[in-house]
């Protein structure tokens, strides 16, 4: 492709058919780094459009502000291409991949040239978004619970489970870790082993204290049989359950109570967090019981029902 022709293509605007003039200072040096994308390392047509697109607006915001070649390129002007994104209000996914694009253009250029730093090097490292973690509604969370009915020892297996993980928000390997002596029905509690060997006792309520006790009494012996172990949960081939199995059942049971998208152990856990600050719990509490080491971890689950916020707002406050 002639100099500028892929940067120029990924350029043109939808509907415009006039092209950026051609200046081979900047456009020779990126179409050489996509050349080399394509042949030297073999990357797909769709990875290197992608690549010549952002560096197509790279090249746009270079050339807006006079610059005659890239070796005048400074760590201050980057940060301030990287701003101007920011204005238009890009997502930090997309800001990500332009720096990724930009930094391998930069690093190939400073190796052509002999030099051992480029212009990002200085800049500071990329804060990621944190993705809030997606909740199940209440009511989801009810018709799963009452998905596993029946007397198969299975089916109790099944809702002395998911009772628990939603009634105490355990964590999946908590739950398929857990021995007969760390259940204390009497008082409600659960003792775990969670993250940094950090023990914590944990309470759960009477429909999962109902559950467990039915099928410790009636099921487990059933499917355990030979089997001898003390693990609470078991397969059904009478061996301990892993984390694999948990999932399957879970995912098993989510699909016939038609709950939509994806249905994994830990959403039981990011519900669980989720109801308790909505009904008022205090963020301390919920960090504790979560076995979160820092309370800046729970605190994302403030930001799962905006919603609600401002139903309590309006609700008690005297200006709303």
């Amino acid at each position: 492709m002639s100099p500028g022709g892929a940067i120029a293509t990924a350029a043109r605007k939808p509907g415009k058919l006039q092209r950026p003039a051609v200046l081979p200072a900047l456009d020779g040096p990126l179409e050489g780094f996509l050349d080399e994308l394509r042949g030297g390392r073999r990357l797909s047509d769709n990875t290197v459009n992608a690549y010549a697109r952002d560096l197509a607006d790279y090249r746009a915001f270079a050339s807006g502000h006079g610059l005659r070649g890239w070796p005048e390129v400074t760590t201050t002007f980057v940060d301030a291409y990287f701003a101007l994104l920011l204005k238009r209000g890009l997502s930090g996914a997309t800001v990500a991949r332009r720096r990724s694009a930009l930094r391998g253009f930069h690093a190939w250029l400073a190796r052509g040239a002999g030099d051992a730093s480029g212009p990002l090097d200085e800049l500071p490292p990329v804060r990621r978004e944190r993705r809030l973690p997606r909740a199940l509604s209440v009511e989801e969370v009810a018709t799963l619970l009452a998905q596993p009915a029946g007397e198969e020892p299975l089916r109790a297996r099944d809702r002395a489970m998911l009772e628990l993980a939603y009634g105490s928000g355990l964590r999946v390997s908590e739950v398929c870790g857990l021995k007969r002596a760390d259940l204390d029905l009497a008082n409600r509690l659960v003792t775990v082993i969670g993250k940094r060997d950090k023990q914590r006792a944990v309470p759960f309520g009477r429909a999962a204290e109902r559950a467990l006790r039915e099928y410790l009494d009636r099921a487990r012996p059933l499917i355990v049989r030979r089997e001898r172990h003390d693990f609470v949960f078991a397969n059904a081939r009478g061996r301990a359950l892993s984390r694999m199995g948990f999932w399957k059942i879970l995912r098993g049971h989510a699909r016939a109570a038609g709950i939509a998208g994806r249905v994994h152990p830990h959403l039981l856990r990011h519900s669980f967090a989720t109801h308790l600050l909505i009904g008022g719990a205090d963020l301390r509490v919920v960090q504790e019981l979560l076995g979160h080491a820092s309370v800046a971890t729970t605190a994302i689950y403030t930001h799962l029902d905006r919603a609600y916020l401002r139903e309590v707002h309006r609700t008690f406050h005297p200006r709303a």
